[in-house]
């Protein structure tokens, strides 16, 4: 075989037919890739048919991410390919919200929408480029002078979380790339409130865009009732429930930063944080406590890390959403609703379900599903590509 051009398995073949964007490592084979991160190859079936080209990324555990499907068309950088593909990215933005469009958004996916390993997010002025693969940054200058065209944030900042196949790289802080420097304090609006977000944090800006269907399932039933909120982060979800009218809001971190940052989000949505009570702690060790002191609440809102290391045991959501699940059920009241969520790429709908189920049987509370919720609509998902809708929400009601 020429170089630059690599068979892959037919079932492998298929699901890059169908819209995957990723070829990991094991499907090549033996054979290793011979061309540095960045270049462009071909993907072919057993009979040299055409089935892809994409770029490689030699130290990533995907090996080559899917730039077209088809053999003519040119998607070398400065092609202009990436530059169309965002700016159709942000003309459906546009279409699918309207004029009601938040400015906290996601702007480009770049998984399902050209280019994979990338994705743009824009909070208030100020936009913020996530580059996952370095093999995605040959385009990175026809990337941002689209962004500036289409867009013109007042700044960029970009952020390299590169995972090699030793493991994740150590989060750095995000890097200017253009415009003016970002404040220290960026805020966002949703729903009358407003949130302080930093644009330039090595481990995420403090307010996740995806999790809004969540947040307004939320506020539309926290009106008077007590609410619990574990693994609380900035407080977005206490901050919506209070909004609505709570009655109270009990936020578990373990983090005494992320409640301070809470504190902030109440003042700037005007709220008086009196009725909220912030506990510094594990959150299943609480839920342990709160059950043996029969405290309970009306809603409970769990929407944990895929991992977390505290004082207590590691949460693992792959291992442990059962263990929470009934722990939740045991200091939630009869009639009173959990709002459950996983963002676990690993775990499927179904999965999250089962861990609900396993759930209510251990704990001998009955627990039914009457609402689900996943990405919002500028978190478009490839039909082929099932790993890109990661995040499972679902409303449950204890029976009463």
């Amino acid at each position: 075989m020429r170089r630059g051009m690599y068979r892959i398995p037919e079932d492998v073949a298929r699901r890059v037919q169908l819209g995957h964007p990723w070829v990991y490592r094991e499907a090549l084979g033996a054979r290793k890739l011979s061309e540095p991160t960045g270049s462009l190859v071909d993907l072919a079936t057993g009979n040299r048919a055409f089935v892809a080209r994409g770029y490689v990324d030699a130290d990533h555990p995907v090996a080559v991410r899917v730039m077209t499907r088809r053999a003519d068309e040119p998607v070398h950088p400065g092609s202009g390919v990436v530059a169309e593909r965002f700016a159709r990215a942000v003309r459906l933005r546009w279409q699918v919200l309207g004029t009601a469009r938040p400015s906290a958004l996601r702007l480009f996916s770049g998984e399902s929408e050209g280019l994979p390993g990338v994705t743009v997010d824009r909070y208030g002025d100020f936009v913020v480029v996530q580059w996952l693969s370095a093999g995605a940054l040959p385009w990175r200058d026809e990337l941002c002078e689209a962004i500036a065209a289409h867009i013109a944030p007042a700044g960029l900042y970009e952020q390299r979380r590169v995972r090699s196949l030793g493991g994740q790289a150590a989060p750095e802080p995000a890097a200017k790339g253009a415009g003016r420097d970002a404040p220290l304090e960026v805020t966002v609006e949703e729903a009358d409130c407003r949130f302080a977000v930093d644009v330039t944090a090595p481990l995420g800006v403090g307010f996740f865009p995806d999790m809004r269907l969540g947040r307004d399932a939320v506020a539309k039933h926290a009106a008077e009732r007590r609410v619990l909120n574990l693994f609380s982060y900035t407080g977005a979800f206490s901050v919506r429930a209070a909004k609505a009218g709570a009655a109270l809001v009990v936020a578990v971190d373990t983090a005494a930063k992320a409640h301070s940052r809470a504190r902030r989000n109440f003042e700037l949505s005007g709220l008086d944080d009196k009725g909220m009570e912030l506990i510094t702690a594990d959150a299943m060790k609480t839920l342990e406590r709160f059950a043996d002191r029969q405290r309970f609440f009306d809603l409970v809102i769990c929407d944990p890390p895929t991992f977390a290391h505290g004082p207590g045991r590691p949460f693992s959501a792959t291992t442990d959403l059962a263990r929470l699940a009934a722990g939740a059920a045991s200091v939630l009241s009869p009639g009173g609703l959990l709002a459950f969520a996983s963002n676990a790429a690993k775990l499927s709908a179904a999965e999250v379900d089962r861990a609900l189920a396993e759930g209510s049987a251990a704990s001998g509370h009955d627990l039914r599903i009457v609402e689900r919720h996943g990405l919002p609509p500028d978190f478009p998902v490839h039909p082929g590509f099932p790993e890109g809708n990661y995040l499972k929400f679902v409303l449950v009601v204890k029976a009463p």
